[in-house]
């Protein structure tokens, strides 16, 4: 069953990373230019980013979904982006969503 665990991009430890970021990231979890940039141009809201976040992420699951059942079936992984504050960061959404599929949160590190 998988552990997931979160980090800043640049985590060097001995886990397997995925790069969620949509600069250099996985483009099945990663959000777009359009939604990172309007998030920090204030343009969207948190709850508006959240929301397109989510519905993303329902697409992706029906499009990559032989890539989201990769994923769920390794053993460990740390999930990174550039987010500061995980109140407002998408590691965390992608995080709960694992979990709602079976994985085991393993924190932040």
């Amino acid at each position: 069953m998988l552990k997931i665990f979160t980090s800043r991009i640049g985590y060097n430890g001995n886990k397997r990373v995925l790069d969620i970021t949509v600069k250099s990231g996985d483009k099945t979890f990663a959000p777009t230019w359009d939604m990172v940039m309007g998030l920090k141009r204030g343009k969207l809201s948190w709850k508006e980013y959240e929301r397109l976040y989510h519905e993303r992420m329902r697409r992706s699951w029906v499009v990559s979904n032989a890539r989201w059942k990769e994923v769920l079936s390794w053993d460990e992984v740390v999930l990174v982006c550039y987010c500061r504050d995980l109140r407002f960061c998408h590691r965390r959404l992608l995080k709960n969503y694992l979990i709602a599929c079976g994985a085991i949160d393993g924190g932040e590190i």
